[in-house]
């Protein structure tokens, strides 16, 4: 654990009890005395508090920005309106996914928010691309906290009541006690909440703030896992990477119709010709949950097969885990497009033994967001 980074909530993770573990480079609260099953439950009956701050925080700067970055990612950004946030990727000239990544528009600026294992070559492959066309900051004063559930609105409006005027994805810059903070109202658990960054100086405070109202609990990486997953949500590195196309992974209403085929702005980036092919004619694979039968969590790595006797695998699951909200196991994988079909019957390769599992839509669990 001595080679890696730790952030500014460290100290404060070790003194509410968590278990570290490397993540991205970090040591990261992976749960919590609570446990991962009840950190779980817990966000889906109150809110939960997750330390995000190993996240890439990133200012693009000049008239040209916007214009800049729909260069390097397959999304509308001219048409994104202030004050508003929007899912992106970056592609790469195969028609893979560098990365995903959330763009706001702030006025006068976009504030992207990048992975963590991604944030080094993001920042780099941006500097390399855009970077003539506009500046770009690297964040490196600011933590970032993520308030997930249904009682995030109450906690966070305790500080600022203007929170509870938000909708999904709206972003807001405001004052407060703890310094400048930038909110957002997203996440990446399925559920009603804010991601905010706040400056390194005022963050440890601001988070003991957050914790002291009702209903909030820190809540560590395991939770974070599962609650994505039920919410259909990719984690790049298992469920994306830079072989994998956005219609093979489902994510095909992240490319607005200005930016397809007949489009005003159509095309114009990184494997454009085969992106804008596979959305136009489908891909011959495509990114699918699944439902074991049975108890058994089929994980990440499992080879999923079309019967029980044949011998070559179709496809292969990407992540899997239990679902402490839905009662049961529940994967995502690949797996052919003639397979892909809500009710489809497969067989995954679990301890020796081939088990059935139905291809299910996503998400598990209906999502809560404040629209």
């Amino acid at each position: 654990m001595g080679d890696l980074k730790q952030t500014v909530f460290h100290d404060l993770h070790v003194e509410l009890g968590a278990k570290m573990v490397p993540f991205a480079g970090y040591s990261m609260p992976v749960q919590y005395p609570l446990g991962v099953m009840k950190e779980h439950l817990h966000t889906r009956a109150a809110a939960g508090l997750f330390d995000v701050s190993h996240m890439g925080q990133v200012l693009l700067h000049g008239n040209q920005a916007a214009a800049a970055l729909e260069t390097i990612v397959p999304v509308s950004i001219l048409a994104l309106k202030e004050g508003r946030q929007r899912y992106a990727l970056f592609t790469n000239e195969d028609g893979g996914i560098l990365d995903d990544l959330m763009v706001a528009n702030r006025g006068d600026h976009l504030f992207l928010v990048v992975n963590a294992a991604c944030k080094e070559a993001d920042i780099a492959h941006m500097q390399s691309t855009i970077g003539g066309d506009c500046e770009i900051e690297v964040i490196e004063d600011r933590a970032l906290l993520a308030l997930q559930g249904p009682a995030a609105e109450a906690a966070l409006s305790a500080l600022l009541p203007a929170a509870a005027d938000m909708k999904f994805m709206d972003v807001l810059v405001a004052d407060t006690d703890y310094g400048p903070l930038w909110i957002s109202r997203s996440g990446y658990t399925g559920e009603d909440g804010y991601e905010i960054s706040v400056l390194n100086d005022q963050a440890v405070a601001f988070a003991r703030f957050l914790l002291a109202q009702d209903g909030v609990e820190p809540i560590g990486l395991g939770a974070r896992d599962s609650l994505r997953l039920e919410a259909g949500l990719c984690l790049y590195g298992n469920d994306i990477d830079r072989t994998t196309s956005p219609a093979e992974a489902a994510l095909e209403w992240a490319v607005q119709k200005i930016r397809r085929t007949g489009g005003d702005r159509a095309g114009g980036f990184p494997g454009a010709d085969r992106i804008l092919t596979e959305l136009d004619n489908g891909a011959s694979r495509r990114r699918v949950g699944l439902l074991p039968q049975g108890r058994a969590p089929m994980r990440a790595g499992t080879a999923v097969f079309a019967d029980e006797t044949s011998e070559t695998p179709i496809g292969t699951i990407t992540s899997g885990a239990f679902g402490p909200s839905i009662q049961g196991p529940m994967s995502m994988g690949y797996v052919p497009t003639e397979f892909a079909t809500t009710g489809t019957t497969v067989y995954a390769e679990v301890r020796g033994k081939r088990l059935p599992a139905t291809i299910a839509d996503m998400p598990f669990r209906p999502s809560t967001y404040k629209r």
